[in-house]
């Protein structure tokens, strides 16, 4: 299936995990890939994979918590691979603890609520307003968000989950600026999932009981009783990403076994 033939899709945070899954997945659908992230090495790696499926790939080391970093790597895969039809904001997680210097326990507090925001909620405000123009003078974009099941439902760290929850809100409202436009704008949500900031042994740890409780008790969450891989993320995403998609905008879709339903 080749219904990306031709697009240019770029993936923040696509060294690794549901990141690099989706980067995969809409390489197979014929899309070039741009991957960004922190990490180099894990980027250069995956481009090896993409490179010998037959598809274009650029890496780009870029903080996502910076406009300068994401505006220059916007016009890097620009300049390397053309016009950005399709932008999947994937980076977040957890945001590095702030540094303390002097200060107090309320302060750094405070910094670290507001760097978990600022990396699971404005990193993708940052990568949209960096293509979203071109895209409106085309008349054609996709942008897809990678929430959380937090995003829909209490639960989680108190930041991660209030920036998820944004992160919908963020979508909603932007899909509606611009459903006249050519651009679709969707949410799409993972449960748990089977990647590193899923750390079984810190989590066992922090809920004192042990590793295979802890597993249990997260399987538990969903409807399937599992843990999902990341792969499983790829085929909804590569759809949202899909010209025949026009039709969903402003959604927030759960690929998540049945979370908390």
């Amino acid at each position: 299936m080749t219904r990306l033939n031709g697009k240019v899709a770029w993936v923040t945070g696509g060294g690794r995990g549901i990141g690099a899954a989706i980067a995969l997945e809409m390489a197979r659908d014929g899309a070039d890939i741009a991957i960004s992230s922190r990490s180099i090495d894990e980027l250069n790696a995956l481009a090896v994979v993409i490179n010998r499926m037959g598809r274009r790939t650029v890496c780009v080391a870029a903080d996502s918590m910076s406009f300068d970093a994401i505006r220059s790597a916007a016009e890097t895969i620009r300049e390397e691979l053309g016009a950005i039809d399709i932008l999947v904001n994937n980076a977040g997680g957890g945001a590095p603890p702030p540094d303390r210097g002097d200060a107090s326990a309320e302060q750094l507090d405070d910094q670290d609520f507001i760097n978990n925001v600022n990396l699971n909620l404005f990193s993708a405000y940052r990568a949209s307003q960096a293509v979203l123009p071109q895209m409106l003078e085309r008349g054609y974009g996709r942008i897809i968000n990678i929430g959380s099941g937090y995003a829909k439902r209490s639960g989680g760290p108190l930041a991660y989950a209030a920036a998820k929850h944004g992160l919908v809100g963020l979508t909603r409202t932007m899909a509606g600026q611009f459903a006249q436009q050519g651009v679709t704008i969707n949410c799409l949500c993972p449960g748990w999932t089977n990647t590193k900031l899923v750390d079984m042994d810190a989590m066992a740890k922090f809920a004192q009981v042990d590793v295979q409780t802890m597993r249990s008790r997260i399987e538990s969450e969903n409807l399937q009783k599992r843990i999902l891989e990341p792969e499983e993320l790829g085929p909804m995403a590569a759809l949202l990403a899909a010209p025949e998609s026009a039709g969903i905008t402003g959604q927030v879709i759960s690929v998540d076994g049945g979370y908390g339903v």
